[in-house]
């Protein structure tokens, strides 16, 4: 009897304890994913404003000087001037203008940096007649006319409004010849480049130098450079012609070197004058020629 009672209160303990032990497992389980979730981001579906604010967000912090993403393209800028980035540096030195002073004819000048194409005999054989016919070539004959009369230098001229009108129409003549001769006739038979390319940059004593070395060294139409043929050989050849309308006493080797010399000279100061013209326009004029 005791036995049957007692086997009797141990089943009933063990059907009591069968849902008490079935609800505990399912609170513990629920407390598991109730954890479970509390470590997860929230699981509503984002909304399409949220989507919008974060881009824009992002696009704010990268104005605002945050390092911006991978694909973002990057502004360009040219440190060289930080007031105006579109310059180039390059291009505000060395302008040539087509006069110097609005007068004296700088049609040979080149700016610096300028890379040019080849010129045809035609466009060489203009810039010889532009430089002889050019109404300032008129004056400068004049002065170089008067200076020659002053220095009686042709004797048989003589002096008066006469002798100056034979120092005027031979100096025309010599200087005319001579401009055919370096800046059409020779530079095309040798295939040189008769125009004076611009240094712009450099001390004094580089840039002189450089324009007067411009007087044996040349360019070829290609670009490369090369002894001055058209130059030296060119003015030479002047001064020899110059001696079938010189009278004769005027046509021994030191006269013929002279006039050839003064050529040459002449042109090596004017190549000076090109180099430095830019910046004398710049510094005392104000760019106004």
């Amino acid at each position: 009897m005791a036995v049957a009672l007692t086997g009797t209160l141990g089943a009933a303990c063990v059907r009591a304890q069968g849902p008490v032990g079935a609800l505990d497992q399912a609170r513990g389980g629920t407390a598991q994913w109730g954890l479970d979730d509390g470590s997860l981001p929230s699981q509503d579906p984002p909304q399409p404003g949220a989507t919008t604010q974060t881009k824009t967000t992002a696009q704010t912090t990268t104005t605002n000087g945050q390092a911006p993403s991978a694909g973002a393209p990057t502004p360009k800028s040219n440190p060289a001037d930080p007031n105006n980035p579109s310059s180039n540096p390059d291009d505000q030195y060395g302008k040539q203008p087509k006069r110097i002073l609005g007068i004296i004819p700088n049609y040979r000048a080149v700016s610096a940096n300028s890379h040019l194409p080849p010129q045809s005999f035609k466009e060489k054989f203009w810039l010889a007649t532009q430089d002889t016919f050019d109404y300032s070539d008129f004056i400068l004959v004049g002065a170089l006319a008067g200076l020659s009369m002053a220095q009686k230098s042709q004797p048989a001229f003589r002096q008066g409004a006469a002798g100056y009108g034979r120092y005027y129409w031979h100096t025309f003549v010599d200087g005319g010849i001579e401009n055919y001769m370096t800046e059409a006739i020779v530079p095309t038979l040798t295939r040189e480049d008769p125009r004076y390319y611009t240094l712009g940059k450099g001390g004094f004593f580089k840039r002189t130098g450089y324009a007067v070395s411009r007087l044996i060294i040349t360019r070829t139409d290609s670009g490369k450079k090369t002894f001055n043929i058209s130059e030296i050989v060119g003015a030479g050849a002047a001064a020899g012609i110059a001696n079938t309308y010189y009278p004769a006493q005027s046509n021994t080797f030191v006269k013929t070197y002279q006039r050839w010399g003064t050529q040459v000279g002449l042109d090596g100061v004017f190549d000076v004058l090109k180099e430095f013209w830019p910046d004398i326009n710049h510094a005392v004029f104000h760019g106004k020629y």
